[in-house]
């Protein structure tokens, strides 16, 4: 078969295949199968099941919806799920013999999680209710209703991808019985709650509540052990940081939990902890580790991949994801303190499930020439077979391009790791451009998986070349943290360390034709980038920081990332505006692209509309792109049109000037 070379309109043909979750007794598996409908213009994710001993894949659920968070009651002879079939996430119930899913709430906001009491009998949920409100309250809705202002009291009031937050509402555990269906409130109060765990004997919830009544700089979440019967609580942690994930161990004498703590405040190195029920005392599983838990990993394809923190087995023995040297793995750990992976390199794994003996896992993993199918693997020796190929004909017919690992020396002569991707229609002897694009976070990566976007840049003609300068993650902590209160200093020369090595390797690359591009972070160093050098001829800069001052007031992290980051806040709005790139746009001799989302409340679009007026009323090559009804993650998990269309706004500019 004649391949031929990656389009945009190929994100209509990929699929995304993750959630996949074994039966109690090993069996079978449930997973979602995710694509794109683009007469629809949105996504379409079913419910799928394998049978694991005849290898035979079934379509459960049908429809123009999305189902998400399939899981399987504690006899396996019933999956819940929740379901968007009207508006709000709706709980499921479906019975493994067949027949139509039965919906069992209706409630005015959805359902935002939940878990199977191990009786089967019935399942805790948590879900948003406005104050004074039960779950099924119905709120009176006035299509006629004029507009009304909305008082704000917080500093922390709106968010990205929601806008602004309620300023009435709290999320509350509940519970509904099945052959009732009668549903009962667990928690109370005017605080947000959040549902982590229930005990294998049905006796006890680990469930996270911060009830301080000002938590504008409260970033922590004490975890409590909860009697269901008496409602008496047992602190479990209560430390600055994040702390969740929480898994019961079989015999409900351990409770394990991810989190990490503000010592290097978001840069900070997730873990592993274990609470021991009878003595009270927390250990560290991975404090020999020095790369964090967790997927820290950034890509354009998976959609709704939704990995467990952590996962026990009967013996105790404890799996998790790890971020490490541009893969994420699974890892095994015992109390004991042993601790090895269990994944082989070179690829991401972003979802999993350990059967109960820990013989045996069901993996979803990536590469970076495979969109990512289901495997089965066998623990002790490694081996694998493929449980799905749903994009296998896609392989088959587009030719891609396998990037090429480097590693070179940084600034302060750190190690530091990339990929190099030659064009699709590589030819000796021939000169192509080169296009360099920075990833976000700071605190993420670039790794081992499928990026369409890198694919389709490669498509194009061009080199593509896409480093982990210091405050990526999947490193040692030091160099996590190498970046924070030194934006455009370390991570800069980095960067551009990594062009000079690409360059001095590969006299394929026409010097006279680079071009850079980011978001994110990766949109405020293309800013920084083009404002100190001119050796770029085009640049892209998406959902990008111009200006730290103003960023302190508009984006929904403004009050506090200003101070993490960077170490300053308002009373240091020179030192603000010397590392802001609109500082230097008289600078700026690079052709200037600016692609920003008009919903974005993480990075504003007012901080794209500073950047394109100053640089135009000085003269300067600059357009701008303004994306409606699109927020930070548009580039990820936008509207399928818009997608397309900042993918040809991207590949057009480059054309152009390069």
């Amino acid at each position: 078969m004649t391949t031929r070379k990656l389009e945009v309109n190929d994100l209509f043909k990929l699929q995304s295949v993750t959630d996949p979750n074994l039966s109690p007794d090993g069996n079978e598996a449930v997973f979602i199968k995710t694509h794109i409908d683009e007469e629809a213009n949105n996504y379409i994710a079913n419910l799928f099941h394998i049978d694991l001993k005849t290898k035979e894949t079934t379509q459960w659920t049908y429809g123009k919806h999305r189902v998400t968070s399939p899981k399987w009651s504690a006899d396996g002879k019933q999956i819940a799920f929740l379901s968007n079939r009207d508006d709000k996430n709706q709980l499921y119930v479906l019975s493994v013999r067949g027949g139509e899913a039965k919906q069992l709430t209706t409630f005015e906001r959805g359902v935002s999680s939940f878990n199977w009491s191990p009786c089967g009998k019935k399942i805790w949920f948590s879900a948003t209710v406005k104050e004074g409100k039960t779950f099924t309250d119905k709120e009176e809705k006035d299509d006629k209703k004029h507009p009304e202002p909305v008082r704000v009291t917080k500093l922390n009031y709106k968010t990205d991808n929601i806008g602004l937050l309620p300023q009435d509402t709290f999320k509350q555990i509940g519970v509904i019985n099945l052959e009732t269906e009668k549903v009962e409130q667990f928690t109370e109060g005017n605080h947000q709650h959040s549902l982590q765990a229930i005990s294998h004997d049905g006796k006890q919830l680990v469930i996270g509540v911060n009830r301080k009544e000002n938590l504008d700089y409260e970033f922590r979440q004490p975890l409590f052990l909860v009697d269901i019967e008496t409602k008496e609580e047992t602190l479990i942690i209560d430390e600055e940081g994040y702390y969740g994930g929480v898994r019961f161990s079989f015999d409900d004498s351990y409770i394990a939990f991810v989190g990490s703590d503000r010592s290097f405040f978001i840069a900070t190195h997730g873990n592993v902890y274990v609470y021991d029920v009878k003595r009270g005392n927390t250990i560290n599983v991975t404090e020999a580790l020095d790369a964090p838990v967790g997927d820290h990993m950034v890509a354009d394809h998976q959609q709704g991949a939704n990995m467990p923190s952590l996962a026990w087995t009967k013996d105790d023995h404890l799996y998790f994801p790890v971020s490490t040297m541009g893969d994420v793995r699974l890892y095994f750990a015992t109390l004991e303190g042993e601790l090895y992976p269990a994944t082989p390199e070179n690829e991401q794994v972003y979802g999993y499930d350990i059967s109960q003996d820990g013989v045996t896992a069901i993996v979803a993993a990536s590469s970076a020439t495979n969109p990512g199918e289901l495997y089965i693997q066998t623990i002790t020796t490694g081996e694998r077979e493929a449980l799905t190929s749903f994009n296998k004909q896609y392989l088959e017919e587009v030719k891609l391009v396998e990037p090429e690992a480097i590693t070179y020396k940084g600034a302060d002569d750190w190690d530091v790791h990339g990929w190099l991707m030659k064009p699709a229609d590589f030819k000796e002897g021939e000169k192509y451009p080169l296009i360099l694009n920075i990833h976000g976070g700071p605190h993420t990566m670039y790794g081992n998986t499928f990026f369409h976007e890198m694919q389709l840049l490669a498509a194009q003609g061009w080199g593509v070349l896409y480093v982990n300068p210091r405050g990526s993650h999947s490193y040692s902590q030091l160099f996590a943290d190498g970046v924070r209160t030194k934006y455009g200093e370390g991570d800069y020369a980095d960067i551009m360390a990594g062009v000079d090595a690409v360059l001095a390797e590969n006299d394929w690359i026409d010097v006279d034709r680079l071009g850079v591009t980011g978001g994110s972070y990766g949109g405020f160093m293309t800013n920084w980038i083009v404002g100190h050098t001119n050796r770029f001829k085009a640049a892209v800069t998406q959902r990008s920081i111009s200006n730290w001052i103003s960023f302190f007031g508009v984006s929904d992290i403004g009050y506090f990332f200003n101070d993490w980051q960077h170490g300053l806040n308002m009373k240091d709005a020179e030192k603000l505006w010397d590392i802001s790139p609109l500082k230097y746009a008289e600078n700026v001799e690079t052709p200037l692209l600016i692609l920003h989302s008009e919903r974005d409340f993480r990075c504003s679009i007012e901080q794209a509309e500073q950047l394109y007026i100053t640089l135009k009323s000085m003269g300067k090559e600059t357009e701008f792109v303004r994306f409606p009804e699109a927020d930070h993650n548009l580039s990820r998990t936008g509207k399928p049109n818009l997608r397309v269309a900042r993918l040809h706004e991207i590949t057009g500019w480059f054309t152009k000037h390069l």
